[in-house]
Protein backbone atom coordinates (compact mmCIF):
# COMPACT_ATOMS: atom_id res chain seq x y z
CA UNK A 1 0.00 0.00 0.00
CA UNK A 2 2.83 2.41 0.70
CA UNK A 3 4.34 2.05 -2.55
CA UNK A 4 1.37 2.66 -4.39
CA UNK A 5 0.56 5.65 -2.12
CA UNK A 6 4.05 7.02 -2.86
CA UNK A 7 4.24 6.39 -6.81
CA UNK A 8 0.77 7.84 -6.90
CA UNK A 9 2.35 10.92 -5.82
CA UNK A 10 4.35 11.09 -9.04
CA UNK A 11 0.78 11.06 -11.50
CA UNK A 12 -0.26 14.12 -9.23
CA UNK A 13 2.78 15.68 -9.39
CA UNK A 14 1.65 15.80 -13.22
CA UNK A 15 -1.72 16.74 -12.84
CA UNK A 16 -1.11 19.69 -10.93
CA UNK A 17 1.75 20.94 -13.43
CA UNK A 18 -0.08 19.83 -16.82
CA UNK A 19 -3.89 19.09 -15.82
CA UNK A 20 -6.77 20.94 -16.26
CA UNK A 21 -6.48 23.93 -13.66
CA UNK A 22 -9.76 23.48 -12.41
CA UNK A 23 -8.53 20.24 -11.28
CA UNK A 24 -5.22 21.21 -9.66
CA UNK A 25 -6.95 21.05 -6.13
CA UNK A 26 -8.12 17.20 -6.66
CA UNK A 27 -4.45 17.24 -7.14
CA UNK A 28 -3.64 18.66 -4.01
CA UNK A 29 -5.95 16.45 -2.62
CA UNK A 30 -4.74 13.57 -3.74
CA UNK A 31 -1.40 14.32 -2.40
CA UNK A 32 -2.59 15.01 1.17
CA UNK A 33 -4.39 11.51 0.88
CA UNK A 34 -1.56 9.58 -0.48
CA UNK A 35 0.40 10.99 2.21
CA UNK A 36 -1.53 9.81 4.97
CA UNK A 37 -1.70 6.46 3.47
CA UNK A 38 2.04 6.30 3.35
CA UNK A 39 1.82 7.13 7.14
CA UNK A 40 -0.91 4.64 7.74
CA UNK A 41 0.81 2.19 6.23
CA UNK A 42 4.11 2.61 8.00
CA UNK A 43 2.08 2.43 11.18
CA UNK A 44 1.13 -1.28 10.26
CA UNK A 45 4.82 -2.20 8.82
CA UNK A 46 6.47 -1.11 11.57
CA UNK A 47 3.61 -2.75 14.39
CA UNK A 48 4.68 -5.96 12.32
CA UNK A 49 8.50 -5.53 12.12
CA UNK A 50 9.24 -6.52 15.70
CA UNK A 51 7.69 -10.20 15.03
CA UNK A 52 9.55 -10.59 12.23
CA UNK A 53 12.21 -13.48 12.96
CA UNK A 54 14.53 -13.02 9.77
CA UNK A 55 16.63 -9.48 11.46
CA UNK A 56 17.70 -8.82 7.55
CA UNK A 57 14.38 -8.71 6.19
CA UNK A 58 12.97 -6.25 9.08
CA UNK A 59 16.15 -3.99 8.58
CA UNK A 60 15.94 -3.91 4.42
CA UNK A 61 12.11 -3.30 4.95
CA UNK A 62 12.14 -0.56 8.09
CA UNK A 63 14.44 1.18 5.40
CA UNK A 64 12.73 1.15 2.85
CA UNK A 65 9.49 2.59 4.93
CA UNK A 66 11.18 5.16 5.99
CA UNK A 67 12.46 6.13 2.47
CA UNK A 68 9.05 5.81 1.18
CA UNK A 69 7.63 8.21 4.16
CA UNK A 70 10.65 11.17 3.43
CA UNK A 71 10.20 11.05 -0.41
CA UNK A 72 6.17 10.79 0.28
CA UNK A 73 6.46 14.02 2.61
CA UNK A 74 8.45 15.65 0.03
CA UNK A 75 6.52 15.00 -3.03
CA UNK A 76 3.26 16.13 -1.45
CA UNK A 77 4.79 19.26 -0.19
CA UNK A 78 6.08 20.17 -3.72
CA UNK A 79 2.26 18.98 -5.00
CA UNK A 80 0.42 21.55 -2.44
CA UNK A 81 3.21 24.43 -2.91
CA UNK A 82 1.91 23.58 -7.13
CA UNK A 83 -1.80 23.77 -6.03
CA UNK A 84 -1.31 26.73 -4.01
CA UNK A 85 0.44 29.05 -6.62
CA UNK A 86 -2.78 28.08 -9.26
CA UNK A 87 -5.09 28.93 -6.95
Amino acid sequence: MARLAAESLDVLRQMALEGNPNSASDAGVGAILCKAAVQGAALNVRTNLSGLKDASFAESTREEIERLLKDSSEKADEISAIVEEKL
